[in-house]
């Protein structure tokens, strides 16, 4: 079985989780998710014996998060080991499409995946993204223009989209 390695750092936007495979990054947790859904998350996909504190692992990831809190990088490179469904993979797959500074609503991800009916099914796995920021769930909006929901909550939503230019 895979193993995931984690670490805990403090950030410019608070503290966060981040943990990776050796394919990639598979999980952040953002300020606004606990410790106990962050290592539980793990646990499900990993087992408790497979989950290994390594902050070293996660230090590039750190520093491309950075730099794109810091309007410098406008494009990640670091590689994702992505874990879900096969829908919600399809969702993440097309979300990470979205270019930096624009935004699309959750009808039109819908449609671009072949599954136009399925505008609430592409927000409940966007409410499941493992990998926010670098999987830009935060350009996805209501199809009226209405900033929704977001596991980081809407301030640093805001935060994110005004960061990009997408909102004033």
């Amino acid at each position: 079985m895979d193993k995931a390695c984690y670490g805990i750092f403090d950030s410019s936007l608070g503290v966060i989780g981040i943990a990776s495979t050796e394919k990639g990054v598979c999980k952040i947790a953002l300020p606004g998710e606990s410790e106990e859904d962050f290592f539980g998350w793990l646990r499900a996909y990993f087992g408790s014996q497979n989950v290994i504190e390594d902050r070293g692992r996660n230090e590039g990831v750190l520093a491309e998060l950075e730099s794109y809190l810091a309007g410098e990088l406008r494009e990640f490179q670091s590689p994702l080991d992505l874990r879900g469904t096969e829908f919600q993979m399809k969702v993440w797959r097309e979300v990470r499409t979205i270019p930096y500074g624009t935004t699309c609503s959750y009808r039109d991800i819908a449609e671009r995946i072949g599954h136009p009916r399925a505008y609430r099914a592409v927000g409940t796995a966007n409410r499941a993204n493992p990998i926010p920021v670098i999987i830009p769930c935060h350009r996805i909006i209501g199809r009226d223009g209405s900033l929704r929901g977001y596991g980081g909550g809407l301030a640093m939503k805001v935060r994110l989209l005004r960061l990009e230019g997408a909102i004033g």
